[in-house]
């Protein structure tokens, strides 16, 4: 006796197929594991030097595959990056978080920190180490650099928003290319003076020397002195100014 075929198509969805292999891993999890390969392959870095240091042992440290870390990274240097991005994204996120009725100066002396979302001083200190074996690691500093170039993209819109010029301006773009400079000189002198340690005083000083040169670079870039991150500190500039004239001329 024949067995009803019946509707093949509902028979087929009731049929459970055990998947094979893990799951798909998500963008969070990706970005996890980024990380955490990062803060072991900076610490080798700096026990052991980058040429002395391979993407075996990185691998090994941070306990996954060679294959998942040549995933990952492009180059063994390459791994540093996400926890330089971490020191460059939280610039990025004070910036977008301006408040309009603010000056930038006064925002970033409230707001901003060195590393972003930083469950501990462990990764600050991991990104002025980083920082500081760019003086005699050339792809190191590579990467660096790299990174610092990327963020003027988000710099400029940011100040675009905020003047109603084109972000493709003359004068956004060099504004932008200037806070980050400003940004890579800033980091580059903590790292330096942070060499024995971080203290609250030099994060204190670090953020004052931020703001400061930040306030200087919007204002003394721009012909219209009402532009982003200008208020009532240019009534004192311009003050100063014409007194150090007046001086002059007498």
């Amino acid at each position: 006796m024949n067995r009803p075929v019946g509707n093949v198509a509902t028979d087929r969805e009731q049929v459970e197929v055990p998947r094979r292999g893990r799951p798909p891993v998500s963008d969070r999890q990706r970005q996890r594991q980024r990380l955490e390969i990062s803060r072991h392959a900076v610490r080798l870095f700096a026990e052991h030097g980058v040429a002395a240091t391979s993407g075996e042992q990185i691998a090994r440290a941070a306990g996954v595959s060679e294959r998942t870390l040549w995933r990952a990274f492009r180059s063994k240097e390459s791994c540093v990056e996400p926890l330089l991005a971490k020191a460059i994204d939280a610039f990025r996120a004070v910036l977008r978080a301006w408040p309009a009725e603010l000056d930038l100066i006064e925002h970033l002396r409230a707001a901003y920190t060195p590393v972003l979302d930083s469950a501990s001083d462990a990764d600050l200190d991991a990104v002025l180490a980083v920082v500081r074996m760019t003086r005699d690691e050339p792809a190191l500093r590579a990467v660096y650099l790299m990174l610092r170039e990327r963020s003027e993209d988000t710099f400029a819109e940011v100040l675009a928003e905020r003047s109603g010029a084109s972000p493709d301006s003359v004068e956004v773009r060099v504004q932008a290319a200037a806070m980050s400079a400003v940004l890579k000189v800033a980091t580059d002198h903590l790292a330096h003076v942070t060499a024995t340690g971080v203290t609250p005083g030099t994060l204190r000083r670090h953020r004052e020397d931020v703001a400061a040169a930040v306030d200087l670079v919007i204002r003394g870039l721009s012909d219209d002195r009402r532009g982003p991150g200008r208020g009532q500190r240019d009534e004192v500039v311009v003050t100063a100014g014409s007194a150090v004239e007046d001086a002059g001329a007498s």
